[in-house]
This record gives structure tokens, sequence and C-alpha cells, in this order.
């Protein structure tokens, strides 16, 4: 039995020309056109690759700090020793206690976002990896979470850093920003998202690289992308 679409939906959908793919410019414009929400919802990206994520050659990974940051408040949880956990401190990091984070993580409590590390600190968080990883948290040197300069990894996390992955079957999914931002701020903050992702292609990905590419709010549906246009940014 095909499912029921509310009332709300149906007029959003109207808005949308479901016939064609759109620009960036008129993307980012029809996706902020379909705000219906009382909370400020985020700006999403969810892209298709042509990648194989079952070969460790073609894992999609990395990170980009957005120009006009995210919009979202960050809490961050650093594992680190002597004076690199009063770096972190004055960097604005809110967790640093690495023996009570421990505790809270294996008790299923996670109140942070961004999990960075150094190093030597990576063995301590073996304990807790099978909890983390799942919900891509743990640091990895790919999203400049594992390091000594702890102070700009947290700098990062508070200002705007976006982490992405691809799922086992191709996919990307991100939010660069606020509907509440101006159209040039998530145009700007979309092109800096894109350009990470065109520089992480895999040497060994074949054919098109970006299959398929939508934007969309938090409860909007989505708005189709033209992705010649998206593989061309460099």
């Amino acid at each position: 039995m095909a499912k029921k679409i509310s009332k709300r939906t149906q007029t959003l959908l109207e808005k949308i020309d479901k016939t064609k793919t759109y620009s960036i410019e008129e993307g980012i414009e029809t996706a902020k056109d379909l705000k219906s929400a009382k909370f400020d919802e985020t700006f999403e990206v969810v892209l298709q690759l042509n990648v194989d994520p079952r070969h460790a050659d073609q894992m999609v990974r990395g990170s980009v700090v957005m120009p006009h940051g995210t919009g979202k408040k960050v809490t961050v949880a650093v594992f680190a020793k002597g004076e690199k956990v009063d770096e972190a401190k004055a960097a604005g990091a809110d967790l640093v206690d690495a023996d009570a984070l421990i505790e809270d993580i294996q008790a299923g409590n996670i109140n942070f976002d961004t999990v960075i590390a150094t190093p030597d600190m990576m063995g301590v968080l073996g304990k807790v990896a099978r909890v983390l990883g799942p919900k891509g948290l743990m640091p990895n040197p790919k999203t400049g979470t594992v390091t000594m300069d702890v102070a700009t990894a947290v700098k990062n996390a508070k200002s705007g850093q976006v982490n992405f992955r691809v799922d086992k079957k191709g996919n990307i999914h991100a939010g660069i920003g606020k509907v509440s931002f101006g159209i040039e701020q998530l145009k700007e903050n979309f092109i800096a998202f894109m350009e990470k992702i065109n520089k992480a292609k895999p040497a060994s990905a074949k054919g098109r690289y970006i299959k398929s590419a939508a934007v969309s709010l938090t409860m909007s549906p989505s708005v189709k992308l033209d992705t010649t246009e998206l593989m061309e940014i460099k």
C-alpha cells in the first residue's frame, strides 16, 4: 500500500520541478524556499558517488571547514596528555578527562559531537572503538582529528568543520548550514564542500564520479542538482 503524502509535503513538492536538475544557485534557492518547520532547519547535501567502498582504495573520506560555519553548536571531546590537555582547554574543548570519557562511552553516554585525539592516545580509544566507529566518531588522521595540534583541531571543529565519509552504498550525507543562512553563504559553503569531495576522488574510480546529487532541508523533499556542474568545481 502506497504511503499517503501529507498536505504539507504535497504543498512543498509542488514547488519543485521533478523533471529537471537544478543549477547550484537555483537548487539552493529552491530548497531554501521549502522551509516549513518552526525550528532552524539544517541545509543538507546528499551525493551518490560511483565508487565501491568495499575496496580500501575507493574509500572517500575527509573534512572541510565551512567558510560560514554550520550554524550548529558543537561539543568537542579531546583525548590527550599533559600540556596537550591545557592546549585543548584553552582552544575551547568541552570534555578533556580521558578516564571519565571512556567510562561514559562504555556506559553508552555520548555527550559530544566530535572526538579529537593525539596519536599517543589512540591505544586508549581502542577500548571504545566499537562504540565510536559505527557512530562516525572515531578520530582519524584523514579528518584531522588525530593530531598533535589539538588547538587547531578544536578551533576547526568549533568553527564549522564537516567530516564526510562514503557509506556502504556509495552515499555521502552532510549538513552544511542552516536555512536561516543567506543564499551566498550557503552557496559558498556548498562549493567549499564540493571542492573537497572532488579532490577526494579515488584514482581507481572509473566513469562518472558523481552519479546523483540533491539538496534539502531537515523537513523537506529533495531538490536534484546538475552533477556535471558539480564535477567542474575544483
